[in-house]
């Protein structure tokens, strides 16, 4: 990536990451330990590529990143509670995210269970006080919240996160397993570059932009998925800061036990290529478009 996009990279994230902090010290009385374990896992680094997404789709459109902020970051709240539910005893049991414990190894299953949910509903309560205070409008305000969570539900990542459990250990049609990544691993993203593109002002009219900006965020939803998948076999612990063959282990269906490794590369790359495809009916787009690629190549 080109150092003038590395920094446009660093400048989303310092914004992300000083906003995420912000929003983490609040500790109610009687609470202080939930509260605890929420900062824990939001403030525990990662890409932030969700909300990185959403601000630069705003842009795209013509809107203010800054009054954008607050609403990506609900996205990256719903993106740290589903990883803490992931890694919990029933779900992936998973004892490190992030080259560190994860939440329920360091806080307990039952209050890494109420973090999870407290981060939830925290997004909410973000995106309708935006509404409230007047940074954005009502309208807006409706329609971020049924973009998140239509898109995060039984159709979206919850959606795919019980064809993941009831897929383990049996062998699944490729199909079946496009239609789980679809939702475990794209809904959110989708739902990241849609907001960004409503938060850049893209009223129900705007179907070209919305309709490119979702179609471009199946495509890289997908690609970043068999990414995942790869990376689980190739990579290492200190670069992914949590154990590799874990899916493996738990008998779960990737896109390498499908397709192999050689192929499965290919298929990302299909992915990315179609992905950029989807990004002409936006201007200045150079950003956007060497993050894509970064995002094929990532070590982590």
């Amino acid at each position: 990536m080109r150092d003038v996009y590395k920094k446009r990279l660093q400048q989303y994230v310092n914004m992300i990451n000083v906003r995420l902090e912000q929003i983490s010290t609040y500790r109610p009385s009687g609470s202080e330990s939930v509260c605890e374990a929420m900062a824990y896992s939001l403030n525990a680094g990662g890409k932030r590529i969700r909300p990185v997404l959403a601000l630069e789709f705003c842009r795209l459109c013509g809107g203010d990143i800054e009054k954008a902020l607050q609403s990506a970051c609900a996205i990256e709240l719903v993106h740290t509670y589903s990883l803490i539910h992931d890694d919990l005893p029933c779900m992936d049991d998973d004892d490190y995210r992030r080259g560190r414990e994860s939440c329920h190894k360091k806080f307990g299953e039952d209050i890494a269970l109420l973090a999870g949910d407290a981060l939830n509903s925290a997004a909410f309560e973000l995106i309708s006080s935006e509404a409230e205070c007047g940074n954005i409008s009502c309208e807006t305000g409706i329609r971020l919240i049924h973009m998140l969570s239509s898109n995060i539900g039984v159709n979206g990542m919850i959606g795919g996160q019980v064809i993941d459990l009831e897929s383990e250990g049996r062998e699944i049609t490729l199909e079946t397993l496009n239609d789980l990544q679809e939702k475990k691993t794209g809904a959110l993203i989708k739902a990241a570059c849609l907001m960004g593109c409503v938060l850049g002002g893209c009223g129900t009219g705007d179907n070209e932009k919305l309709s490119a900006a979702g179609s471009y965020a199946e495509c890289l939803g997908k690609a970043f998925q068999i990414v995942d998948d790869i990376l689980d076999v190739t990579g290492t612990f200190e670069e992914l800061g949590k154990p590799i063959g874990s899916d493996k282990q738990q008998g779960k269906s990737t896109f390498v036990t499908a397709l192999g490794l050689e192929k499965a590369q290919q298929e990302a790359e299909r992915l990315t290529n179609e992905a950029l495809s989807f990004l002409s009916c936006f201007d200045d787009t150079g950003f956007l478009a060497e993050l894509t690629m970064e995002m094929l190549t990532r070590k982590n």
